[in-house]
């Protein structure tokens, strides 16, 4: 690592120009080489589900790890640990130098359209998770970027809202995860949110200098969200460093405006000398300068791995006796429902990448060597999906007929200057088309494949995009249309749910038809910013009713009903928030349908969020699965057979209806946190209502018994702890006869406090592992913080008698201890 003199002397050897062109990306991924800083190209990718990489399609695929909410509910940060050096190690292998993730927002209300992409509701545990994440990465020296600073927690207006949030509940709440993570973890970069909080935009906020740099110490760098970046002097005289995407010329506020400004003495050079120390220390730190190198990454087992962590993230809510299933004794498995086949591992918007693999419950369940049946039972998907094998092949060429696509680009003349050949059907150039040089040159492209029916019927072929699209089949024109964007959307629409434009073709059987697609590319409003499109196909099925009837009649002939109902990528997405908590189309009558046939029917729930489920008393078993990564479906056999514990707890409270709920819409641009500290499961003890299933809930497939609770026991102090804080220790025994896993759940509360205060708060949690009647015994600190409130500018301690209670959730609590604190 080069001191921070060196890193000084580097800034001075520069000019104006120079620091200034430093200041805004050089493209859309990457920040600008420098040579008189002795400064490479340093590469960003999105990362909360994987590494995506430059490149945003599945010619480069990416590791995909089980969603944040998945990651928080195994409740064991030395796994998520782990994975962060998995991350690091896959950032590596594909040129990147800074993870543009965790994503530490919390869970304010389950209709956020992003719950997926964070840890929690809670701000303990999303620190807790966020710490070992960042940790895990920095350590085999890959930068994280802890995002998205702060309080933009749910998407609808998300550009432009102003959240109202007092400074008690910002500090207790909302900051919290982002301070333990920059003064525990020491992260290298924040992003700074597009949302405005108490005023200003958080990209001009006083927050990035006052909190970060002058009350934390933060050394690190704070870079925009992509386009969040919109005034030249606010900006300027603010902690922000980077401003994303570039380059100046077509993105962002600073470049010849910030050199002019500079020198009219609008900006303090020296507040872009601070800014490009800063760039270069993230640089030296990921290895970007000359005469450094980054940590290496560990040497991780991939598929082992996300295995065994989708496994300990999955939490069975319900069991009545029916799970884990005897192999021996197992006839036919009706595996049944929309997301059995194909399974949802990723939420949509910037954390989507592409993995090379995805196991489907209807895989792994085979690869188990089960006796498996398939029925569909109902359409899960709102929109009409992109083609794919084996329906979609490439038309006879270089590459041969396997899957896929051939795509060609066109000159304004008309001259080919380019193409490629694509395995999949899904489209997206950013920073220009990879494959020709001149991508500026590129006025329309052609894609090129052939549909082969495997039944007959009618198929729905199609294009989502903006801009003008011509479609054939077999050379007759089907549409030629333009499609536009809805007035207001998110630019993330742009990408996830653009305008589709369906014909039907009938075919038969085997028969193949030759499809083309045109495009104008110009003819685009995103041309500026990439080319976003896809071509779609639905393939004949039944009604929804047929297709009922058929999975009830697989589920009365089979000894059990494996039901995988879930959510899609339009449903749980970035840039929209959820109208509803219920699972799309008639899933929920598929349920009830099924489990009046098979009285042996487990339900899996595949949904990064909490989704209603007014069946859940109906049925023996419900195991809520989150979005788990490419090796999803082989975890799901091995947790149904028995052979891994279903070893999650719930990092968010499962709502039982949308009653009292909070609003993700704001008023006049405004959206005020009108509950202030009563989020999640604080709201419903305050309320005194009861949610569906209880934050930290989860059962294994033992039991347990909570024999004790001592306070001020012998208990290391963990490695960059804020604060001294009280020595917890809690003694449980495995009272069933299979070993399991328990996560041991410490709350604190006030009794007749003085101070306004939820019922109860996440103190402090550790996880243990034991045998049959084993009795073990678990140390928890307790951090100084879990006793502190904000009042006048700073923490107070409200002197008096706390009390500490243990247990395996927020709703079961068996044991208790006071403690007394100055």
């Amino acid at each position: 690592m080069i001191e921070e003199a060196g890193l000084r002397s580097r800034v001075a050897r520069l000019s104006l120009e120079q620091k200034v062109r430093l200041l805004t990306g050089a493209d859309f991924w990457a920040l600008s080489p420098e040579p008189d800083a002795g400064l490479r190209r340093v590469v960003l990718s999105d990362g909360p589900a994987g590494v995506r990489g430059e490149t945003w399609d599945e010619r480069d695929t990416s590791a995909n790890i089980p969603s944040p909410t998945a990651l928080a509910a195994t409740w064991d940060c030395e796994r998520v640990g782990v994975i962060g050096g998995l991350l690091a190690g896959e950032a590596r292998r594909k040129g990147v130098d800074v993870v543009l993730a965790p994503t530490v927002n919390l869970h304010r209300t389950p209709f956020g359209g992003r719950h997926f992409e964070c840890f929690s509701e809670d701000p303990l545990l999303t620190a807790r998770i966020g710490v070992a994440y960042v940790r895990g990465l920095q350590n085999a020296g890959v930068g994280a970027t802890v995002k998205h600073f702060v309080a933009n927690d749910s998407e609808t207006e998300r550009m432009t809202v102003d959240v109202r949030v007092d400074e008690r509940t910002l500090r207790e709440l909302y900051l919290a995860p982002f301070e333990a993570i920059v003064r525990e973890a020491g992260a290298w970069s924040v992003m700074a949110a597009y949302n405005a909080v108490n005023g200003p935009t958080m990209t001009e906020s006083p927050l990035l200098r006052d909190l970060l740099h002058d009350e934390w110490g933060y050394d690190g760098l704070v870079m925009s969200d992509w386009t969040a970046a919109r005034s030249t002097l606010l900006t300027a005289r603010a902690a922000l460093d980077l401003a994303m995407p570039g380059p100046a010329e077509r993105f962002g506020p600073w470049g010849h405006a910030l050199i002019e400004a500079v020198r009219a003495g609008l900006v303090d050079e020296a507040l872009v000398d601070d800014k490009v120390l800063r760039i270069l220390r993230l640089a030296a730190r990921v290895g970007g300068l000359d005469g450094t190198a980054a940590a290496p990454p560990p040497a991780v087992d991939i598929p082992a791995e996300l295995r065994a962590t989708a496994a300990a993230s999955f939490v069975l809510a319900r069991n009545d006796g029916l799970l884990p299933f005897s192999r021996a004794s197992l006839g036919r498995v009706a595996v049944i429902g929309p997301n059995a086949e194909v399974a949802r591992t990723l939420g949509g918007g910037s954390a989507t990448d592409f993995p090379p693999y995805t196991i489907s419950p209807l895989d792994g369940l085979r690869a188990a060597g089960l006796d498996v049946a398939f029925a569909p039972g109902v359409l899960g998907h709102l929109r009409t999906p992109a083609a794919r094998a084996p329906w979609l092949l490439r038309p006879d060429g270089p590459a041969g007929p396997g899957p896929g696509a051939e795509v060609r680009f066109f000159s304004p003349s008309g001259e080919l200057v380019g193409s490629e050949q694509r395995d999949g059907a899904v489209f997206r150039w950013m920073s220009g088309f990879g494959s020709v040089e001149t991508p500026e040159q590129i006025a329309r492209l052609e894609i090129s494949c052939v549909i082969r029916a495997t039944e007959a019927g009618v198929y729905q072929l199609g294009v989502s995009g903006l801009g003008r699209f011509r479609l054939l089949a077999d050379g007759a024109e089907l549409f030629d249309e333009t499609l536009s964007l809805r007035t207001g959307a998110d630019i993330a629409e742009t990408l996830m749910t653009p305008p589709q434009r369906l014909a039907l073709v009938s075919l038969a059987a085997g028969q193949s038809v030759t499809v083309r697609l045109e495009h104008d590319v110009r003819s685009s409003p995103m041309a500026g910013f990439g080319t976003f499109l896809q071509l779609n196909l639905e393939t004949p099925h039944g009604t929804d009713d047929e297709e009922i009837a058929a999975a009830v009649a697989l589920a009365a002939g089979s000894d059990v009903a494996v039901v995988v109902v879930g959510t899609t990528a339009e449903v749980e997405s970035e840039g929209s928030d959820r109208p509803s908590l219920a699972l799309p189309g008639r899933q929920d009558e598929l349920v009830r349908r099924v489990a009046a046939a098979s009285p042996r029917t487990v339900v899996v729930v595949n949904s990064g969020a909490p989704v209603l489920l007014p069946w859940a008393d109906e049925v023996p078993a419900v195991l809520l699965t989150w979005f788990g990564g490419q090796e999803f479906g082989h975890a799901l056999a091995d947790v149904l057979l028995g052979d891994a514990e279903p070893g999650g707890r719930l990092p968010t409270t499962w709502p039982a209806s949308e009653e009292g709920l909070p609003s993700t819409r704001p008023a006049d641009g405004v959206l005020a946190y009108t509950e202030g500290l009563f989020i999640g499961y604080r709201r419903y003890d305050r309320d005194g209502r009861e949610p569906l299933f209880p934050f930290g809930h989860g059962r294994g497939y033992t039991t347990w018994w909570y024999d004790s609770i001592t306070v001020d026991c012998d208990v290391p102090q963990p490695a960059g702890a804020l604060a001294p804080g009280v020595a917890v220790c809690v003694e449980v025994r495995n009272t069933g006869s299979r070993p399991g896993r328990e996560v041991v759940q410490v709350y604190a509360s006030r009794p007749d406090s003085a101070v306004e205060r939820p019922a109860k708060w996440l103190a402090g949690f550790a996880a243990v592992d034991a045998g049959p009647g084993e009795t073990v015994s678990v140390g928890i600190l307790i951090p100084e913080r879990s006793f502190q409130h904000w009042s006048d500018g700073g923490w107070s301690t409200e002197a008096g008698t706390f009390t500490l209670s243990a247990g395996s959730s927020s709703a079961s609590l068996p044991l208790s201890a006071s403690v007394t604190v100055k």
